[in-house]
């Protein structure tokens, strides 16, 4: 029997563990409450599709996709694409997404919308990713992000627990900044708040990941989950 009820808030590392979460609007509401960028929302099935002033880049979101790819990115001169998946954690989603308006030239809340600039292999060891080759594979071997830069989709983000549907792509001519900013708010071993029956179930039951509660810690909450990520075994 499960320790937590469903809506019970918890916390969760690692985050490719964690799926996408709730807060969608942080994925494109900056886009639109900050940037001005232009939406058109479909009340039937959900869909949402911003496009920049310029109309450059677009941003669909289609929460009902049936292969479950329901935010894609397309920048179109050069033509390129970013498509993430429903197990993508959208704290990596939000950080391409909102990194898109300084590719564009727009600095306006650059300060509060940092971009990294660092080059993968420095994102990957800052986090205790190893390289193998032209990847980067998690400290317990469960996600990797390959780099093939001669076929379409250049970079691949791969979880074992979902073999056929990465959790992102992109293709080639995405700038590896965006690339890296994805990468830096997935690998990261800070943990991400959800709701517990958002969570996948391959991490509450597989043990995988770690789930601490939100509320009741005598301490701050992120604190307690970092100290109970001491000592934990890489699984291998």
């Amino acid at each position: 029997m499960s320790p937590y009820a469903p809506d019970e808030r918890v916390l969760v590392s690692p985050r490719y563990m964690a799926d996408a979460g709730d807060r969608v609007a942080d994925v494109i509401g900056p886009l639109i409450h900050l940037f001005g960028w232009k939406v058109e929302h479909d009340a039937g099935n959900g869909d949402v599709g911003v496009d920049s002033p310029d109309g450059s880049v677009s941003v669909d979101f289609v929460p009902l996709h049936p292969l479950g790819r329901w935010c894609k990115v397309v920048h179109h001169e050069p033509y390129w694409k970013a498509v993430f998946s429903r197990q993508a954690p959208l704290e990596a989603v939000a950080a391409f997404t909102q990194a898109l308006p300084q590719l564009l030239g727009d600095d306006r809340h650059a300060e509060q919308i940092p971009v990294t600039r660092e080059p993968l292999d420095q994102i990957a060891a800052l986090s205790g990713w190893s390289a193998e080759g032209s990847s980067f594979v998690s400290p317990d071997l469960y996600c990797r992000i390959e780099h093939t830069p001669d076929v379409d989709d250049a970079w691949k983000v791969e979880h074992v627990y979902f073999e056929n549907d990465p959790l992102a792509t992109f293709m080639r001519h995405t700038p590896d900044h965006l690339v890296g900013n994805f990468f830096a708010h997935l690998a990261t071993p800070i943990a991400v708040e959800r709701a517990f029956a958002d969570i996948p179930l391959s991490t509450r039951y597989e043990h995988g990941g770690l789930i601490t509660p939100v509320r009741g810690a005598a301490i701050n909450p992120q604190v307690a989950h970092a100290l109970a990520q001491l000592g934990r075994p890489h699984r291998r």
